[in-house]
């Protein structure tokens, strides 16, 4: 196929999120050239899409907005319907969105095929994932190949995450100069406020303790 990828570029899946925002200072540490993604899907907090506005206008990263407007009517659940309660009581909870990462993962390939990135990043973790299965390794690795093959190209898509908890995902964002930017200037909370959240919905419950542990054993090593 004529058209190559840049070894230097990638293209981050980003929602504003802690995770996504630590991913997004992971691959600016690596790649000479970075964009981010972000999906319009009809998400509980509209001002989700906004942080990751302003965080990119923050770093200079160019970035692109996607309509997925139609996976809310496929996959209506508590993460796109206000009047539907979160709840975890099953072994999936209810703020998944079925087919949600294998559609963004496609329509991010799409879009890195046009501005000729080679390399993926998404967030995506197995060791904190509440139990949704498009978050696990097993899933990127077999799309990984499935997008190659149906693009005939060599694309890389990038776990940092993959194997990491919420206190090793705070360490990492330490690591490269950025935690205080990731507590203050992300949205996580399932409420819809940003920073560090309501506090009480299992986002925030999960984010906190994470944060928590980290800075503890921060003080406990210093």
């Amino acid at each position: 196929m004529e058209k190559q990828l840049k070894q230097d570029k990638a293209l981050v899946v980003f929602s504003g999120g802690q995770d996504s925002t630590t991913c997004l200072f992971w691959a600016m540490d690596r790649f000479k050239d970075v964009e981010v993604v972000t999906f319009n899907y009809g998400q509980r907090h509209a001002l989700e899409i906004e942080i990751a506005q302003q965080i990119a206008q923050d770093l200079n990263i160019k970035h692109h907005i996607l309509d997925m407007s139609l996976l809310s009517q496929l996959s209506p659940n508590a993460l796109t319907n206000h009047d539907v309660a979160i709840t975890h009581d099953n072994d999936v909870p209810n703020t998944f969105v079925p087919a949600r990462n294998l559609l963004f993962m496609s329509f991010a390939a799409a879009l890195a095929y046009q501005i000729e990135a080679k390399h993926i990043i998404t967030g995506v973790c197995e060791t904190d994932f509440s139990g949704y299965p498009d978050c696990r390794d097993n899933f990127i690795k077999s799309l990984n190949v499935t997008i190659n093959l149906s693009m005939d190209m060599n694309f890389e898509i990038h776990t940092p995450l993959m194997w990491l908890d919420k206190k090793e995902t705070w360490a990492l964002a330490d690591a490269l100069g950025r935690l205080d930017y990731v507590r203050q200037n992300t949205l996580t909370c399932y409420e819809g406020i940003p920073a560090d959240g309501c506090g009480e919905c299992p986002s925030c419950l999960l984010r906190n303790k994470g944060l928590n542990d980290y800075l503890n054993e921060k003080e406990v090593l210093s």
